[in-house]
């Protein structure tokens, strides 16, 4: 079973004003905050990267074979205060994203 828009519309809004998005993958959604990425959606659940801030926190596989996240509970998705300082700390606790390096550019002969 695939993530609904509806779920991600709502955390979004639960989420502003951060700088949070979701990216569409296979089915799924990457959630990123500040340009780090903090988590997934899958099944209409939100983990999150473990980091001192969700230690203690019930986990679960996102997908078969994966390690396992911490689970975000129902509680604080529907706490925008306590959800996005959960996201803002994960992101702080988590490395800047390496620079992009540019495309080289294949010359037509």
């Amino acid at each position: 079973m695939a993530t609904s828009r509806q779920t991600i519309d709502h955390l979004l809004e639960q989420l502003a004003p951060l700088d949070v998005r979701a990216r569409a993958m296979f089915g799924e959604y990457g959630l990123y905050c500040d340009d780090r990425f903090v988590g997934l959606v899958c099944d209409d659940t939100v983990y999150l990267k473990p980091t001192p801030v969700t230690e203690g926190f019930a986990q679960g596989e996102p997908y078969p074979s994966a390690k396992p996240h911490p689970i975000v509970d129902a509680d604080a998705l529907e706490d925008p205060d306590r959800l996005r300082e959960l996201f803002a700390a994960t992101a702080e606790a988590l490395p800047a994203p390496k620079p992009k390096r540019p495309r080289s550019r294949r010359s037509a002969s």
